[in-house]
């Protein structure tokens, strides 16, 4: 096997839907501030008893049931999140167990927005060495609970979720290559940190770099895959917030593509951004088999990983 490619793909969102209204009913904030700054609606909240384990699981199951594999052909679980309450196990070991993933290699990556593309790229090049055949790859996060709900300028971006993918080997390479990279030196703009643990950001510098550094850099994911930007079906970009992915996928040039806008009605879930956003799309059928579609993750860390996925 040279390469591999994405088989199938699964989500999962809680039920509890927290409005724009609802907000404004908390914080001194408006449908209309919120629409206009950021673009999201709604936002789904994890219920007291829903663990980054559970968002898993749940969307974890919907691909591998997508794929038509059976739990015991995966040899190789990621899950990105930077939201997990337990150190060990790991939410990777605890998804195989709940799934019945027997023997497979379990490891969790903590690159918060750009985790999922990271971990996609890790699966990639894991299968490339012979290393795996079947690779479970896993976005999820609980945004909210590490919300400060009386700061109106991070509740209302946030939300919890989770997207999955089964990615596989194969002859033909229909995933990759990668483009990753960060600037850690303005790493501390988008910080999880304090004691009870906190979501922060400083807004202006994280929408300085996306909308003036990254639109070359996704042009570069596009020439590394061998796809012009006027070519691709499909633009999944890091759910982070309207006033960001449009500018992205304006100058990039991909005047032909989908945009995912997912943020609208989930805010923004970190890792699971750009996996639920994917799964929905394909879901919905609007991408035709074959079709290359941009995946792009990048946020926390000032970190980035895209590579260009042929559709399912």
């Amino acid at each position: 096997m040279t390469g591999s490619r994405l088989v199938a793909t699964g989500h999962y969102q809680p039920a509890k839907v927290l409005t724009n209204d609802d907000l404004a009913a908390m914080v001194d904030t408006s449908d209309e501030w919120i629409t206009k700054r950021v673009g999201i609606r709604t936002r789904h909240v994890s219920g007291a008893d829903e663990s980054v384990t559970d968002l898993s699981v749940h969307a974890a199951a919907k691909a591998l049931a997508n794929s038509g594999l059976a739990p015991d052909a995966i040899d190789l679980v990621l899950v990105a999140t930077c939201t997990q309450t337990e150190r060990a196990p790991n939410v990777a070991a605890r998804v195989a167990a709940r799934l019945g993933v027997p023997g497979a290699a379990v490891m969790d990556l903590g690159v918060s927005c750009s985790g999922f593309t990271h971990a996609l790229a890790v699966a990639d090049h894991t299968i490339r060495a012979g290393a795996a055949t079947n690779a479970l790859v896993i976005g999820a996060d609980a945004m909210t609970a590490v919300t400060d709900w009386t700061d109106r300028t991070t509740c209302v971006l946030t939300g919890d979720g989770a997207g999955a993918a089964v990615v596989s080997a194969c002859e033909t390479p229909e995933l990759g290559p990668v483009v990753w990279g960060s600037a850690p030196e303005l790493g501390t703009a988008v910080r999880i940190e304090g004691t009870p643990t906190r979501f922060a950001q400083d807004g202006q510098t994280v929408y300085r770099w996306a909308t003036t550094q990254l639109p070359a850099i996704a042009r570069q994911v596009c020439e590394r895959g061998g796809v012009a930007p006027e070519d691709l079906a499909a633009v999944v970009l890091h759910q982070a917030n309207l006033r960001i992915i449009e500018p992205i996928a304006q100058k990039l040039g991909a005047v032909n593509a989908i945009i995912a806008r997912d943020v609208v009605e989930s805010g923004n879930t970190s890792a699971a951004s750009v996996p639920l956003a994917l799964a929905k799309l394909l879901e919905r059928g609007e991408v035709r088999q074959g079709a290359p579609m941009l995946l792009f993750g990048f946020g926390g860390n000032l970190s980035y990983a895209g590579m260009i996925v042929r559709c399912p």
